[in-house]
C-alpha cells in the first residue's frame, strides 16, 4: 500500500514538472498582436492636416442627422449653360453692278463666242461658206435655230450697208444686234414689293441638280443687300439637308427660316411661311420647293398645289424657274414641263460662267417669253447678280 502512495506521488511530481516545461517554452514564443478595435462611431472624425491650421482644433459645434437639410430629390439639380453666341449677321455685297464687277470671271468662258464671231465677219470675202460658219458657232453656243436665223439675216443687210468693215465697227455692229437678240426692254427686276400689300411672296422652282436651295439662300442676300427684311420657307421636305441648308444661309444675313418635319407636307410649310410673314411684317417670303423631276408627274402636280395653297393667303408675285446653263438644251425640256405647271415669271441661270454655251439665254427666253432675271456666276455667296444684257454681251466679245 506505502508502496502505491509513493508511486503515484512520483507519478504527479513529474507530471507537473512537464507542465510547467511546456507552458514556460510556450511564453517563449512571440504572440500576435490583438486584433483592432472596433471603431467608435459616435467619435468625431480626425482633424484634416493641411498646414499649420490643422494645429488648432475647430470648435464648432457638430449638427445631427435631424438638423441636416438633405435634398428630397423633388427639384432636380439645373446646370446653367452658357449662352449659345448667335452667328454674325453678314453685310453682303451690293447689287448694283454686281454683273459688271463678275464680268471676267463670265468672259473667260463666254469669250470663244464672241471672238468667234468677230474673227468670221472680219474675213475680206463674206461668202455663204463663212455665213454658215457664222450661224454653226451661234448654234453651237445654244442660241436656238430661230435667233440665230433672225440674227445672221440683220447681219447680213447691215454688213452689206456699211461696206469697208474696220474692227471697231464690226465690234460696234455685233454687240448692239446682239444686245437686240438678248431683250434689251425686257423688264428683269425681281418683283418683290407689291403696292397694296406685304409681304411679296417668291416661289423657287428646279429639278434637281440645278443649285435650287443655294441660289434661294443667295437670293435671300440679294434682297437683304437691296434693304428688304426676309423669310424663308424650306418647302423642300423630301431632302434631309435642304432645310438646314437654307436656314444656315439665312442665318448668315438674319432671315428667319420656317421649316417643317421631314417628309412633312410641303404645302403646309409654304403656308406657314407665308403666315409668319405677315406677322413679322417683313417684305419678302422666298419658298424654297423641291427639286422634282420633271419626269415625275405626280410631284410635279404636287408642285401645283404648293402654289394653289400658298395662293389662300396672297398672290405669288414671282415663280422663278433655276436652270443649270450647263445643261443647254435639256434645260429647255426642263422649262417647258414646269411652265405647264406653274407660271414661270423669271429664270435664274446658274454656272453660266462653267459653260461656253452662254447662248441658253436668249433660247431659254424665246422659249418659255420670260426674262431671264439672275445669273449664277460662281460659288461665292454674293456671285449671283441680277441680269444686265449689255454687260453680258460685252462679256461676250470682250473689250
Amino acid at each position: 500500500m506505502d508502496i502505491v502512495i509513493l508511486a503515484v506521488v512520483i507519478a504527479v511530481v513529474v507530471l507537473g514538472a512537464l507542465g510547467g516545461l511546456i507552458v514556460g517554452s510556450r511564453r517563449k514564443k512571440q504572440l500576435p498582436p490583438p486584433p483592432p478595435a472596433a471603431p467608435d462611431i459616435t467619435a468625431p472624425p480626425a482633424e484634416p492636416h493641411v498646414g499649420d491650421e490643422a494645429e488648432t482644433p475647430r470648435e464648432e459645434p457638430r449638427r445631427t442627422i435631424e438638423e441636416v437639410d438633405l435634398p428630397d430629390g423633388s427639384a432636380p439639380v439645373v446646370v446653367e449653360e452658357p449662352p449659345a453666341e448667335a452667328p454674325e449677321i453678314e453685310i453682303p455685297e451690293p447689287t448694283a453692278g454686281r454683273l459688271v464687277r463678275l464680268r471676267a470671271r463670265l468672259s473667260r468662258s463666254q469669250n470663244a463666242l464672241g471672238k468667234g464671231l468677230l474673227t468670221l465677219l472680219s474675213r475680206e470675202h463674206l461668202d455663204e461658206d463663212t455665213w454658215e460658219e457664222i450661224e454653226d458657232t451661234l448654234l453651237t453656243a445654244d442660241v436656238g435655230v430661230q435667233p440665230t436665223q433672225e440674227l445672221v439675216e440683220r447681219l447680213r443687210e447691215r454688213v452689206k450697208v456699211l461696206g469697208t468693215r474696220t474692227p471697231e465697227e464690226l465690234r460696234t455692229l455685233l454687240r448692239e444686234e446682239l444686245v437686240t437678240l438678248v431683250g434689251r426692254d425686257m423688264d428683269r427686276a425681281v418683283k418683290t414689293e407689291p403696292e397694296d400689300r406685304k409681304p411679296g411672296i417668291v416661289m423657287v422652282v428646279g429639278v434637281n441638280g440645278t443649285g435650287k436651295t443655294t441660289t434661294t439662300g443667295k437670293l435671300a442676300r440679294v434682297l437683304v443687300a437691296d434693304g428688304q427684311s426676309v423669310v424663308l420657307g424650306a418647302a423642300d421636305t423630301f431632302r434631309a439637308a435642304a432645310a438646314d441648308q437654307l436656314q444656315t444661309w439665312g442665318e448668315r444675313v438674319g432671315a428667319y427660316t420656317v421649316r417643317g418635319p421631314e417628309g412633312g407636307d410641303p404645302a403646309s410649310v409654304a403656308f406657314d411661311a407665308v403666315k409668319e410673314g405677315k406677322e413679322m411684317g417683313a417684305n419678302v417670303v422666298l419658298i424654297d420647293t423641291a427639286g422634282r423631276l420633271h419626269t415625275k408627274t405626280g410631284l410635279m402636280d404636287e408642285l401645283g398645289k404648293v402654289k394653289r395653297v400658298v395662293e389662300k393667303q396672297a398672290p405669288v408675285d414671282e415663280v422663278l424657274l433655276v436652270l443649270d446653263a450647263t445643261t443647254g438644251q435639256n434645260g429647255l425640256v426642263q422649262a417647258r414641263v414646269f411652265a405647264e405647271v406653274v407660271d414661270i415669271t423669271g429664270i435664274v441661270l446658274t454656272k453660266l460662267d462653267g459653260t461656253a454655251k452662254g447662248g441658253i439665254v436668249v433660247a431659254v427666253q424665246r422659249e418659255l417669253g420670260v426674262p431671264v432675271k439672275l445669273v449664277g456666276l460662281g460659288e461665292g455667296a454674293d456671285d449671283l447678280a441680277p441680269f444686265e444684257p449689255e454687260a453680258f454681251v460685252d462679256a461676250l466679245i470682250g473689250e
